[in-house]
């Protein structure tokens, strides 16, 4: 199985008001000390000349940095880890923070995927979420964007403040319109520490209700492969062949190695976080401490049910006999039940060794996904 990286830029130009993930703005000299310091990490990894497939920039925004530092952490990377040739190398960046002589750059330091922040196409939708552009501003970013690179992603969001269906089908137009390989769409979570959370305990977000937010998946859903772009996983449509492979290999249970603030990794084994915190790890990384910790061991039982989880995920689903060849049990045998269960419901569809959401079963993922937690007796067969 192919291995990853991950790499995390914590920075951004704004704190968005939906956004949780672990992110601030940081000042020139913070971002400065923080490339160094993801340097050394990667520097210091104890294993060495790992083939990795698939190498992945987010935050944040990791072009709030310089060329030249990102080109010094991808030189780290390279020194350190076998890239193969044919390697899928992204960089997450938003409209407003490249132009096109940093986006030529990107291209020359290896990057050769793109993946573009740009939530709506809407001004006024973009200034609720508190965006730093606006639509024209995204359109000539993904423009740009294309003249450099042939393998763009860009994001999308729905069930937005004050958002009707007919802005759904408008953002959905404009991103087919403009040609890109891959577009991923994401439901908005109002969450804690955000300012969107705040508002919300003060009853002043106005949220699309419940039936409208299904209206608004089911178009976009409904919408997206008729236009060329073939849904492969609940959020994530593709045009044939540009299908996110870092990404996948998530989906897939592949080895992955997270550099740089709260990035994640998983061994097969076990799993490990890095400190969040952007002073705690700048500290431990100056005093040569373990920045990471183990957060859970990967029990069999742990691990065959985030097969499924995991797997359910993709359009193409489980693979009975991937299940088999890794842990040596009948997946009909273990899950026999939960499959018949969810048959009946019209839930779950099996084509001979591959078992896979249906289209209402995608709506209601989740709620699948939980079927398969294991319990001992599960586990005797």
């Amino acid at each position: 199985m192919k291995n990853q990286i991950y790499i995390h830029i914590p920075f951004c130009a704004a704190k968005c008001n939906y956004c949780a993930f672990n992110s601030r703005v940081a000042f020139t000299a913070e971002r400065e000390e923080y490339a160094d310091m993801l340097i050394a990490e990667i520097t210091n990894f104890e294993q060495k000349k790992i083939s990795v497939a698939t190498i992945y920039f987010g935050g944040g925004t990791p072009t709030i940095l310089s060329l030249n530092q990102l080109k010094k952490i991808f030189d780290a990377v390279q020194k350190k880890f076998h890239v193969e040739g044919d390697a899928e190398i992204t960089i997450e960046t938003n409209p407003g923070t490249v132009d096109e002589n940093f986006l030529r750059g990107l291209r020359e330091i290896g990057f050769n995927r793109l993946s573009i922040g740009v939530q709506s196409f809407d001004d006024a939708t973009l200034k609720i979420l508190g965006r730093i552009h606006d639509s024209k501003a995204a359109i000539e970013t993904v423009t740009a964007a294309k003249k450099f690179f042939d393998n763009i992603s860009v994001d999308l969001m729905y069930a937005l403040p004050n958002q009707t269906l007919d802005d759904v089908k408008a953002d959905v137009e404009q991103a087919a319109r403009l040609d890109v390989q891959h577009i991923s769409i994401y439901g908005l979570e109002v969450e804690p520490n955000t300012k969107f959370f705040e508002l919300a305990a003060q009853k002043k977000l106005e949220l699309p209700d419940e039936n409208l937010c299904g209206d608004m998946y089911e178009y976009i859903t409904r919408t997206l492969p008729t236009l060329g772009y073939n849904r492969y996983e609940v959020s994530n449509f593709a045009k044939a062949g540009f299908e996110s492979r870092h990404n996948t290999g998530y989906w897939t249970s592949a080895k992955y190695f997270g550099f740089g603030a709260g990035a994640h990794s998983y061994d097969g084994n076990f799993r490990k976080s890095n400190v969040a915190d952007f002073n705690e790890y700048i500290k431990k990384i100056r005093a040569g401490s373990d920045v990471s910790q183990i957060e859970e061991v990967v029990t069999e039982r742990a691990a065959m049910e985030e097969f499924c989880f995991l797997g359910l995920r993709m359009t193409r689903g489980i693979d009975a006999k991937n299940f088999f060849d890794r842990f040596g049990k009948n997946f009909f045998e273990v899950y026999g039940k939960v499959i018949e269960k969810n048959l009946r419901l019209g839930l779950l569809e099996v084509d001979g060794d591959r078992i896979f959401l249906t289209e209402r079963g995608m709506e209601l993922s989740n709620v699948v996904s939980a079927e398969f937690i294991l319990n001992s007796s599960d586990l005797s067969t």
